[in-house]
């Protein structure tokens, strides 16, 4: 999620062809390897920087690193006080909102200055000593690069699995400890997806491998605590390469389960958790073109299934049939309405649902199937399933966010309608939302689709074209980018910034179908979209004040920057190629750009599952849609904005070479003056630095890079 697209380990550089580094940007060689597929020949200058073992690799991303350094030199006082600006909204000793599971209360908890939270609970009440299952700023100090994954206790509250990951590759390390004694147990499990799931016997966990060079998960295998991994049991193999494994367990602890997905298609296998050995059993056997999740309540299972339903339906099934044919229609279905998921009680259930592009939550009484949505009044806004672990209860916990609002929990008594705010984050330094304001906008296509766009800026801000402006989407693998708060954003909009965020089609933002348009023969709708956004922006509109009709204009071509990352560095890297001319300055971060030779790489990690969301090239119509919108294959002679491009060494999603080969790309075409920065994070991967405070640096570069083009370093 996937933040999706794709590391190798890297290697090493270039010369920086007979210029002093502090005179010129690095010049990365050229090394020409040339492939013929389909009567089409490629010629790769920059092959060779994915090479892990050659030197010169090394030399040639430290270099550009320093001319990085050397660029931005004069924003250094800039960063950092933009970074402290940052740190001082976080309220330093902070701890999230308890939950409730099997008797005991979790949450975690930070300490002043710590960049790692403490995972605790208390057994019975919020009085109760506090116990510390895991103390993330001590395990992760003295560490480049530090990142727990999942953790799980066991049914008798004694046991806890847990892993671990030290690089950013996302290979976990699976580890146990006895929470009655303090004492870790001795047995490390390495290259996990970093899932552990318990059974009822509380020593049995299963867990899923990872293959170490696609980095796919495809083994699932059942541990016994306390014994040699080496001899853990074999439960299941994925043999088809576009599908990734996961476990679960169910809410109501009875059944643990196997979840095989690929893009397209679906299949749940199970066990009970009380019978660890058993042969897990196949819910609903794949077929192509239907993806389902399952959830377990009484003497049946719920199912959120696209069968008949593009826009997905809930059906249900009895415990003992769990085929399709068995299958019935829990609640009449509203093709218009996209269901996202839902969350089952005893005697409700929740379904999260998105119209007009934005969720909503609607309640059911499964007593009477009497239904109500929860309201919320703001133009914009995400409201998401919280935290339910306990199933007889008539409390839900729900999560709410805006542009303009803090992540919020609330706890909603389904039987009462009534909602009480439980937490807000806290924003330290006098934040009042009042004085933001909020907008929502439907910008219409040049294919006459209306595309949702979310917009924030400080009450006061000139619409008069001249504002700087900083335009965001991602747009792919039918992820929804939702407006939500950002503490770090504010120090955007306070300096005169506006804030866009477009749901360009390849997400699922508007429905299933925004996403198919959006994929495969339709990508190009995605980049389309975002300029047609950009065009929006840039241009004047007549809107209603009162009785008085006003023009406006939210940004120009000379203010307007546009910002992507990893499948949405893509998304930069095609629209750079197709209106350069419409950015000030664009940020790819972490960019899936060589579109065509990875995927035309199955040992690449994530390829092979991907297949069904960019195309398979070894199909000559989709390799040759595929390389009319590459970024890498389509950079050419021709002015491009200012641009800072970030990678990260160990990446897993999208391997560092990517857009290390793009920016070498860039410099030998462009025709323009403009600023070309590449920055590498050699302890990082695909999502940058490690620990709360750490990653602030990232955001802070954004920021002062945008702030320099214009002119206003502080």
């Amino acid at each position: 999620m996937k933040i999706l697209r794709r590391a190798l380990l890297a290697g090493a550089g270039a010369a920086l062809a007979g210029q002093a580094l502090g005179q010129a940007a690095p010049v990365a060689p050229i090394k020409p390897k040339v492939f013929t597929d389909f009567g089409i020949t490629r010629t790769d200058n920059y092959y060779w920087l994915n090479q892990p073992t050659d030197p010169a690799v090394l030399k040639y991303l430290n270099a550009e690193n320093a001319y990085y350094d050397q660029q931005m030199a004069g924003t250094k006082e800039t960063q950092k006080k933009l970074a402290q600006e940052i740190k001082n909204r976080i309220k330093q000793e902070d701890s999230s909102e308890p939950y409730r599971d099997n008797d005991y209360y979790y949450y975690t908890r930070y300490e002043f200055a710590s960049e790692y939270p403490i995972y605790c609970r208390k057994k019975g009440s919020l009085i109760a000593t506090e116990e510390v299952l895991l103390n993330g700023d001590e395990m992760g100090t003295g560490r480049p690069y530090f990142q727990i994954g999942d953790w799980a206790v066991s049914d008798n509250n004694q046991l806890l699995a847990f892993s671990v990951d030290t690089v950013s590759r996302r290979l976990y390390t699976l580890r146990f400890k006895n929470l009655a004694t303090g004492k870790d147990y001795p047995e490390r499990i390495h290259n996990t997806s970093g899932e552990a799931v318990w059974a009822a016997d509380n020593k049995t966990v299963f867990y899923v491998r990872k293959d170490v060079k696609t980095l796919l998960p495809y083994q699932v295998y059942r541990h016994t605590l306390g014994t040699d991994p080496k001899t853990d049991s074999f439960v299941y193999e994925e043999k088809d390469n576009t599908f990734n494994v996961s476990i679960n367990r169910s809410k109501s602890r009875k059944y643990i389960g196997i979840d095989l997905n690929s893009s397209l298609s679906s299949e749940y296998r199970y066990l009970e958790a009380n019978a660890p050995t058993a042969q897990p059993k196949v819910f609903q056997k794949r077929e192509p073109d239907h993806l389902y999740q399952v959830e377990h309540l009484g003497d049946k299972f719920y199912v959120r299934t696209n069968w008949q339903a593009p826009n997905y339906r809930l059906m249900m099934t009895p415990v003992a049939t769990t085929g399709k044919a068995a299958w019935t229609d829990a609640l009449p279905r509203n093709p218009v309405i996209f269901l996202d998921n839902f969350e089952v009680f005893k005697e409700y259930l929740v379904l999260n649902e998105r119209k007009g592009g934005l969720r909503q939550l609607r309640v059911v009484s499964l007593k009477d199937k009497q239904e109500h949505y929860i309201p919320f009044d703001e133009a914009a806004y995400t409201a998401t399933v919280g935290v339910n672990r306990e199933i007889d209860t008539p409390l839900l916990r729900y999560n709410y966010t805006s542009l303009t609002t803090p992540p919020s929990i609330y706890e909603y008594d389904m039987s009462t309608r009534t909602g009480t705010l439980l937490k807000e984050q806290s924003v330290l330094g006098n934040y009042n939302k009042f004085d933001y304001v909020t907008e929502r906008v439907f910008v219409k296509s040049r294919d006459n689709k209306f595309i949702p766009m979310s917009i924030v800026y400080k009450k006061g801000t000139k619409l008069d074209g001249s504002a700087p402006l900083l335009q965001y989407a991602y747009g792919s693998y039918g992820f929804s980018q939702d407006p939500t708060f950002s503490a770090a954003r504010l120090s955007l909009l306070n300096r005169g910034f506006v804030y866009a965020l477009c749901n360009i089609r390849g997400g699922q933002e508007m429905g299933r179908q925004w996403f198919e348009d959006g994929r495969m023969a339709h990508k190009i709708n995605s980049f389309n979209d975002f300029i047609d956004c950009s065009e929006y922006l840039t241009k004047p509109r007549e809107v209603q004040v009162g009785a008085t009709k006003l023009k406006q204009q939210f940004t120009s071509p000379a203010t307007l920057f546009a910002m992507g990352g990893s499948a949405g560095g893509l998304l930069m890297g095609a629209v750079v190629n197709m209106r350069p001319d419409l950015y000030k300055g664009v940020i790819a971060a972490v960019p899936f750009v060589d579109v065509v030779t990875t995927m035309s790489d199955p040992s690449i990690p994530l390829t092979t599952s991907e297949y069904d969301q960019w195309g398979n090239p070894a199909n000559e119509e989709e390799f040759k849609y595929m390389l009319s919108y590459s970024p890498y294959d389509n950079v050419k002679k021709q002015a491009y904005p200012n641009m800072l491009v970030t990678t990260g060494l160990h990446d897993s999603q999208v391997q560092y070479y990517e857009p290390a080969k793009w920016v070498a790309k860039l410099r030998a075409q462009k025709t323009d003056k403009n600023l070309l920065l590449l920055h590498t994070d050699m302890a990082a991967g695909h999502g940058g630095a490690s620990g709360r405070f750490k990653s602030i640096d990232d955001t802070a570069r954004h920021y002062a890079f945008m702030l320099m083009l214009l002119g206003k370093n502080i």
